[in-house]
């Protein structure tokens, strides 16, 4: 790599191959959802962390502390659930400017409580600054008996995702305007603002089809379908297919995709922050998986194409002609 800026999978690519080390425990480094430690209970250890900082991952004038508070947990949740893990012990490190009330501070970490106490997290320490603006910073470990992996895809197997994509784009595209679009329902609005401020971690789903069978890999959906899927075929050394037409969109997406002038598949390939489960399955286990999962857990499971030998993604309109879709979310572009 070059001195110019890099990429998100680039910077990534790089670190990997500067921290690359053989270690006892270590089943799985960069470039999953989590790391993977090997226990002597027999159960892995996972580890995940992410950052959240102000005017990248949200903005004060419409995230009040709880909403950054209860995000900063649930992104972390998601990494664990995409593993199919149960979250368990969270670290919080937390950068405010000068100023900031304890009212504020106390406020936040209510929000946190509020995702941690729902998915059996236990905030168990961290650390404290001051900075420019807000940066959250959590450190969250979990276990899982058989961690399900991004890099296992096969060439026949079928992509699905979970729930509906593009919801929490919709609700970005609400929050960043002045005033709401005209003629949009209160609760529909709430909806994709919602999706957007106070993503849920498919916590339950991910455990589920990990004990399920015929889940081949998994990862969640943080930086939107077209970057996701594109990592996750990247680690498996595949190709992938996908019919744009068969992605799931909820009508309240819709609608304000609609309102605004907007093309929903558009929010659907590249919005991200959905936190939804990217499964890869046999095809044989797709509709014992899609029946089994709507029972357990209410959550649909949507199959929208397929793993291919070769690389790359082929995005297809029903005709199977090849169609542009709108890139993820990536840091350092540019």
């Amino acid at each position: 790599m070059s001195g110019d800026r890099p990429g998100e999978d680039d910077l990534v690519r790089l670190i990997r191959e500067l921290v690359r080390r053989r270690a006892p425990g270590l089943l799985t480094g960069v470039g999953d959802d989590c790391a993977v430690l090997e226990t002597r209970g027999g159960a892995s250890l996972l580890a995940t962390t992410d950052l959240l900082v102000e005017d990248v991952h949200f903005r004060r004038r419409w995230a009040e502390p709880a909403d950054i508070g209860a995000k900063a947990l649930a992104v972390n949740v998601s990494d664990i659930a995409a593993m199919g893990g149960t979250p368990r012990w969270a670290l919080v490190g937390l950068g405010c400017p000068e100023g900031t009330g304890s009212d504020e501070i106390e406020a936040f970490y209510e929000g946190a409580l509020t995702v941690a106490d729902a998915y059996g997290v236990v905030i168990v320490g961290g650390d404290t600054s001051t900075a420019s603006g807000w940066v959250v910073s959590v450190t969250l470990l979990g276990d899982a008996a058989r961690p399900v992996l991004r890099s296992t895809a096969r060439p026949g197997d079928v992509i699905a995702v979970t729930g509906t994509l593009g919801q929490a784009a919709a609700g970005l595209a609400i929050l960043e305007r002045e005033t709401a679009p005209h003629g949009i329902e209160a609760a529909r609005l709430d909806e994709v603002t919602t999706a957007h401020l106070r993503p849920r971690p498919r916590v339950d789903e991910g455990r589920w089809l990990a004990g399920a069978g015929g889940v081949t890999a998994m990862m969640d959906l943080s930086d939107g379908l077209a970057t996701d899927l594109g990592r996750l075929i990247a680690e498996s050394g595949v190709g992938a297919r996908v019919d744009v037409e068969r992605l799931p969109v909820a009508a309240a997406t819709r609608i304000v995709a609609d309102a605004l002038d907007v093309d929903s598949m558009d929010w659907a390939t590249g919005g991200g922050e959905d936190y939804e489960l990217l499964v890869v399955c046999e095809p044989t286990a797709l509709e014992r998986l899609h029946d089994g999962l709507a029972k357990a857990t209410g959550t649909t499971l949507s199959a929208v194409g397929e793993i291919t030998g070769g690389s790359g993604t082929r995005w297809l309109d029903g005709r199977g002609r090849a169609v542009a879709v709108a890139p993820g979310f990536e840091h350092f572009r540019g």
